[in-house]
């Protein structure tokens, strides 16, 4: 069981942004491999000084990692099981984040006008839809493998550069028990979406119950936070309806990392009725 110092770096690459560490594995590895009887070779290969190195020495030694043996710079048994444990960490780390770095060579893509093979293109996202229009002139530009007519699929090859991604506000409007008993909230939902094109979403009952009766577009009701999360990072607005109760709970549900940009206001204002106007004398 290695002690407290002895522990590998369990954060991966994060935990590298310690003052010091990659120094440290990178003197103990060189004592692994190549046994050094003198700490200034060392010093050369790692860009510090020779005061340097013996200090990280001494703080290492004190932790049980590395000695001097036989005239030699070696790890201790338990500083070799060190090393091994942190760069398996490392490894693993590295490789999960290879992984999430998908290199697209080729794509589909729907047409914006006709387009025949090897007519350049351009990606870009429209309405949250990957879409080629002609012309090599974009960011992200590739030539149809496959062609078609407009709104159809086309296969695009030769990719390069990245399409560029704007994240979309999550409008989110909140009705408040007053609210619910106003005659005219209908009304007062179907002015509010009718300036928020995209998604149209509630939370809890009383939301959904309102937005049912001012609109004729798809409301969404589940998983609302995931859904406007993604369309967000697709381009793609959305309004959501909640009450007041639910409104912490739906803010929550968006989490702290990868959050959407929110804009949280109350519903507009509520119509008052007008009473008789008196005539003036």
């Amino acid at each position: 069981m290695p002690s407290a110092g002895a522990m590998p770096y369990r954060e991966g690459l994060p935990g590298l942004r310690r003052s010091g560490a990659v120094t440290e594995l990178l003197f103990l590895y060189e004592c692994a491999t190549g046994a050094p009887t003198q700490l200034r070779p060392v010093a050369e290969r790692l860009g510090v000084t020779v005061q340097a190195v013996s200090h990280l020495f001494r703080l290492l030694k004190q932790r049980g990692l590395i000695e001097m043996r036989d005239g030699h710079y070696r790890p201790t048994v338990e500083g070799l099981a060190w090393l091994h444990e942190t760069l398996a960490e490392l490894g693993a780390d590295l490789r999960t984040r290879i992984e999430r770095l998908h290199v697209i060579r080729s794509t589909r893509a729907v047409a914006t006008a006709t387009l025949g093979a090897g007519a350049a293109v351009s990606l870009e996202l429209r309405d949250g839809v990957l879409s080629a229009r002609p012309g090599g002139d974009g960011p992200s530009h590739g030539t149809v493998v496959r062609g078609g007519h407009r709104g159809a699929l086309v296969e695009v090859g030769a990719l390069e550069g990245i399409v560029p991604l704007v994240a979309a506000t999550v409008s989110v409007r909140t009705v408040s028990e007053r609210d619910l008993d106003d005659p005219a909230l209908a009304a007062r939902v179907a002015a509010a979406i009718l300036e928020h094109p995209g998604l149209v979403a509630a939370e809890g009952l009383e939301a959904y119950h309102a937005l049912r009766g001012a609109t004729d577009r798809p409301v969404l009701r589940f998983a609302v936070a995931a859904t406007c999360r993604e369309a967000s990072r697709l381009g793609v607005p959305s309004i959501v309806l909640v009450s007041d109760a639910e409104l912490p709970r739906l803010v929550a549900a968006f989490g702290p990392a990868d959050s959407p940009p929110l804009e949280v206001l109350p519903l507009g204002p509520e119509r008052r009725a007008r009473g008789p106007r008196r005539r003036r004398r």
